[in-house]
């Protein structure tokens, strides 16, 4: 199956297999390996992307539906690694392991683009379904208000 869409700005058209999802294809396909396989079941968050501006999980998103649409990961959030969340989450040494930092960053990045200066309770709402196996919650919390802050200024 052929599917073409627009990745990280550019037009690409990849063969894929009737089954596969878009986790694999920008993986395997593609070698785009900052999108994570975590658990498979569109659970955990750690293989967060954007398509056409919104949060989903690319483990369970077959390429059929990615067809002609926008999508973005981790490679494509920001062409120097400098958006606002990539230097709180650094600041704030928000990765211990690292494993989930990808998914968090393209998840907070959609809270941010919708609601420029969230709450506390709206951070863990939206954040909600993105896991941390290393319980970095705090930090991850303190790194979106962090860049919510600064891209005020």
């Amino acid at each position: 199956m052929k599917t073409s869409f627009e990745l990280n700005g550019k037009n690409v058209s990849v063969d894929t297999p009737e089954d596969a999802t878009l986790l694999w294809t920008l993986r395997e396909r593609l070698k785009l390996t900052g999108t994570k396989f975590g658990c498979g079941i569109a659970a955990c968050g750690a293989c967060t992307v954007h398509l056409d501006g919104t949060a989903v999980r690319s483990c369970s998103m077959p390429m059929a539906a990615v067809a002609g649409k926008q999508v973005t990961t981790i490679e494509g959030l920001s062409e120097n690694n400098d958006h606002p969340l990539q230097v709180a989450f650094q600041d704030e040494q928000v990765p211990q392991c690292g494993y989930c930092q990808s998914g968090q960053i393209m998840q907070a990045a959609t809270l941010l683009t919708s609601n420029s200066s969230p709450s506390r309770e709206e951070i863990v709402s939206h954040m909600n379904g993105n896991l941390c196996r290393c319980g970095t919650y705090n930090r991850i919390i303190k790194a979106i208000t962090k860049a919510a802050e600064e891209g005020q200024s």
